[in-house]
């Protein structure tokens, strides 16, 4: 494909793409996380771009203006599965490299196990396999780390809290430094999230990810990924257990490696260099 994508569309809906770097690199997909955009692999691109590499960076379901359905069902992991299918095909219906972080992992380990024929190689970024995460829920102490998602099953009060204590901490000072020191986020993150999440109106809908869970089917979390793989993770996450790493292995049939950062949860923005060196050291060796 010798054009820009802009946009793309699925199930009625139209989805915003960043589309960046030399027009004829080998295309790489990246599906942001909760809760971010398509700009959250901002710092990461220009790596990329050095080494002759496209970057395709979708704004994600819920997220996008033109892609916000009603309902916990518009958001199951298999429809969110098919937007990225419908994107991949909108470039041509070669397969792509494709990494994703937190949220977009899932997507992206998900999009590899049920269509191998469309994905070269995965990188994941922080959250493992699906079946490697339920399993640490329970053999772990992930549930706690992440105990949030059985609080954001409670309809509308996660999007009443979370919006009014952004807007609260916009406004104070001290508030503002302990957010940032317990989020792990820098300035720039934090205002990126409010302006593109919370007054962008994208969080009563993004958090609709979180209360599809439940309607996943076994079949689908359960299937293995055959493409060469890399998981990577990072030594100060403080919603990952290192158990994570471990059990997505026994996941994939393909060849896979496990990289360690040092970093908290949000890796694409704190090593950007670190993360698209590992993300085309994995392109290369299947090249290869």
């Amino acid at each position: 494909m010798n054009t820009r994508l802009t946009s793309f569309g699925n199930d009625g809906l139209s989805f915003d793409v960043i589309d960046a770097g030399p027009l004829d690199g080998v295309p790489v997909v990246l599906l942001h996380g909760w809760p971010q955009t398509a700009t959250q692999w901002s710092r990461l691109v220009p790596y990329l771009h050095e080494k002759g590499y496209r970057t395709i960076a979708p704004t994600q379901r819920g997220y996008a203006p033109g892609a916000r359905p009603h309902g916990r069902y518009a958001y199951r992991m298999s429809v969110l599965v098919g937007d990225i299918v419908a994107l991949i095909e909108a470039l041509g219906g070669s397969p792509v490299h494709l990494v994703g972080h937190d949220w977009g992992s899932a997507v992206a380990w998900s999009t590899a196990a049920a269509h191998p024929e469309l994905v070269r190689t995965l990188t994941s970024v922080s959250v493992p396999h699906p079946m490697a995460f339920m399993r640490a829920m329970l053999t772990s102490s992930q549930f706690l780390r992440t105990f949030y998602m059985v609080l954001f099953q409670v309809p509308w009060l996660p999007e009443l809290v979370i919006s009014n204590a952004f807007r609260a901490v916009g406004t104070d000072p001290a508030r503002r430094r302990r957010a940032l020191a317990m989020s792990g986020m820098d300035g720039e993150q934090f205002d990126r999230i409010r302006r593109d999440i919370i007054d962008g109106g994208a969080l009563k809908y993004s958090i609709n990810w979180y209360r599809a869970m439940v309607i996943t089917t076994p079949r689908q979390a359960f299937r293995k990924v055959t493409v060469p793989t890399t998981h990577v993770s990072s030594s100060r996450d403080p919603f990952m257990v290192a158990k994570n790493a471990t059990l997505a292995a026994r996941y994939v049939e393909g060849p896979f490696t496990h990289e360690v950062l040092d970093a908290t949860h949000w890796v694409p923005e704190e090593r950007p260099a670190e993360l698209a060196a590992l993300i085309t050291s994995r392109i290369s060796a299947a090249t290869r």
